[in-house]
């Protein structure tokens, strides 16, 4: 199949950006549902201890009862089906069609004409240009494979991070064991470099997080980064923690900035560091090498 594949670069290409639209379409729900799945978990677990739990553990006559499940609907990335957040009405598979059914449509919902933010064709073509360009970059293997999929976590994470300032630790854990397991056999970095690569990422952003917190009281960013950092170091290995760091610091304080001079956000207001984190990962995926030793000289 990659041998088919690679004497027509072209078709892999295209099936690639394909592809990517349809996982774009997905990560917008992802995108939209994951916090939401995270706070109805959150809620449970405070009514089950309003109901009397303490996490201790205890015999299972003196166990509180937990609070009853059997009205609340199923909510999850399968269920319910996409609805308009306007009228509930449930979208059709041809309504849904990535790109184009919103072109159609015009950006309204076709029953009651409420705005569909452009937000998420934006996330089809995004996530379509990138698989494109990894195919075209590496080529049919494991690279481009790996490369997708690393691609589509972080598009998902840096969007979560925007709209809620959380990266869900059930994206970034994975994230970690998805890249020790993909540099086992080196298809990035050797295994080695990508151990180190986790560790390193994730303790130097905790030590920076210690160390600005006793000197400012205050808590610069979550522990959501260091996850991030972690599972990019395993994927890329410890060499490219520095260049990550400096593209997403460099990035988030031309952000910060504009935002303050031009918007006039308020600077006690935190910005997510998360997509940031996941632009200078993307940059460092593609072009980290010739990048570093050209800084390197």
């Amino acid at each position: 199949m990659f041998e088919l594949l690679a004497a027509q670069p072209g078709l892999f290409i295209a099936l690639a950006v394909l592809l990517g639209l349809m996982v774009g379409s997905f990560l917008n729900v992802v995108i939209h549902r994951v916090p939401r799945m995270l706070e109805r978990e959150w809620r449970e677990q405070c009514a089950w201890l309003a109901a009397g739990g303490d996490g201790t553990v205890k015999l299972q006559h003196e166990q509180p009862a937990a609070p009853a499940q059997a009205s609340v609907a199923p909510y999850n990335l399968w269920t319910p089906r996409s609805a308009c957040p306007h009228c509930r009405h449930v979208i059709a598979w041809y309504e849904n069609i990535p790109v184009l059914s919103w072109l159609f449509l015009r950006g309204r919902c076709a029953a009651c004409g409420g705005a569909i933010s452009p937000r998420y064709p934006m996330v089809e073509i995004l996530t379509g240009l990138l698989f494109g360009y990894a195919a075209w970059h590496w080529g049919p293997g494991a690279q481009a494979t790996a490369a997708c999929c690393l691609l589509g976590a972080m598009i998902a994470l840096g969007f979560i991070d925007l709209d809620t300032r959380l990266l869900p630790d059930n994206i970034t854990l994975p994230l970690v064991w998805a890249g020790l397991l993909v540099n086992l056999h080196g298809v990035f970095v050797p295994i080695e470099e990508a151990v180190l690569g986790a560790v390193a990422g994730y303790l130097s952003l905790w030590l920076i997080y210690h160390l600005f917190r006793w000197l400012t009281g205050k808590e610069g960013m979550g522990y959501g980064d260091f996850k991030l950092l972690a599972a990019l170091g395993a994927w890329l290995g410890w060499t490219m923690l520095l260049p990550i760091a400096l593209m997403a610091s460099l990035a988030g304080a031309v952000v910060g900035i504009t935002l303050v001079l031009l918007r006039g956000h308020d600077r006690a207001v935190p910005i997510p560091f998360g997509p940031w984190l996941a632009l200078g990962g993307a940059v460092a995926l593609f072009w980290g090498a010739p990048l570093t030793a050209l800084w390197l000289g």
